[in-house]
């Protein structure tokens, strides 16, 4: 039997000084395991010389192949592109930022021989800042406690799969996906490996505390529909106690036709249920959004380029047929990409 084939797939924003180490980290790993592997690079409409560091690398390395998208279209939608051209038996994503370090693939790696076809890293702490490690974790067992299916707690997108798993999760048709939350919906044998969630190596972090927020918002919308149960619930409770108040005051007016009960309580009540009307248009409106995301059917994201060796594939139609080939050259094979390259002519 050959040796199985591992691709690595790493998102790039902003990381421009963290591709050459991250390149040096991988190999080495690779090189320790015995492998046969490849190393995927999706710039992700990065602002920086991104592009022109990774020109650089798949001209020295024939095992990096270099993605360009046309902008930014968010890291989920990176890591799918990267895995529609990745052709290992088994597929990793990493951030392209070495907050997920390359070393724990070995951890990965061996229990995925063992027969688990997802291993995904377990943050059992976070370095930084304190505010977003507790935000973390409390969001992580909030999202476990609301899923429909059950949620392992403080992993992120880094991941070890199976191929059988990434092609699962290339066949769904969601446009706004939360590749976490799909990971565990799909189901197979799954396992977390422990690790300490390093500061980023380079710059600033690109998820301020707003946008840790949004996407608190769209793993929670996304994998559960107890926003809406607790409103009709919460409705049919304030209906029930409003009507025992009408009852109430009508009662008390009645028989004490002297009393005024004022309009504190009116007041109040009309306060209390116009913000429910208003939190019941908010989550409704959540769901709308992610309806209106999904009827649109837009491509979840556009590459600009490819580079693949000395290539560089900038028109569509180069690019569509780079994937076709791709495609037919086989995923999961275990043919060795370190003897000879994917033919490129």
């Amino acid at each position: 039997m050959p040796e199985p084939t591992v691709s690595a797939v790493i998102t790039c924003y902003k990381d421009e000084q963290a591709i050459l180490p991250m390149h040096a980290r991988l190999t080495q790993v690779f090189t320790s395991l015995g492998v046969n592997y490849e190393i995927i690079f999706v710039n992700d409409g990065s602002p920086d010389a991104a592009d022109a560091v990774l020109k650089q690398l798949t001209a020295k390395d024939h095992r990096v192949l270099a993605v360009e998208h046309s902008r930014n279209f968010g890291s989920q939608n990176a890591f799918v592109s990267g895995m529609q051209l990745a052709t290992g038996d088994a597929v990793v994503l990493l951030d392209g930022d070495l907050q997920d370090p390359p070393e724990l693939i070995l951890a990965f790696y061996a229990k995925w021989q063992e027969g688990n076809d997802v291993v995904y890293g377990r943050r059992t702490k976070r370095e930084g800042s304190v505010l977003v490690a507790l935000f973390a974790r409390a969001f992580y067992r909030v999202f476990r406690g609301v899923s429909e299916v059950p949620m392992p707690l403080d992993a992120g997108d880094f991941a070890l799969m199976d191929r059988k798993v990434v092609k699962g999760l290339l066949s769904l048709p969601e446009t706004d996906q939360f590749l976490r939350g799909l990971r565990a919906w799909i189901g197979f044998t799954q396992t977390g490996v422990d690790y300490v969630r390093p500061k980023r190596a380079f710059g600033r972090s690109t998820h301020s505390f707003l946008k840790n927020v949004w996407w608190a918002r769209k793993g929670i919308f996304s994998f559960t529909f107890l926003p809406l149960e607790v409103l009709g619930y919460a409705g049919v409770v304030m209906t029930t106690s409003s009507l025992c108040v009408v009852i109430y005051l009508l009662v008390g007016t009645l028989r004490h036709p002297e009393m005024s009960y004022g309009t504190a309580i009116i007041v109040a009540m009309i306060a209390f249920f116009g913000s429910l009307n208003l939190l019941a248009i908010a989550v409704v409106g959540e769901y709308l959004i992610k309806i209106f995301e999904e009827v649109k059917r837009r491509p979840k994201f556009i590459r600009k380029a490819i580079r693949y060796g000395e290539e560089h594939y900038v028109t569509a139609e180069q690019i569509d047929d780079f994937l076709r080939r791709r495609r037919s050259y086989g995923t999961g094979s275990g043919r060795s990409l370190n003897a000879q390259p994917f033919d490129s002519q």
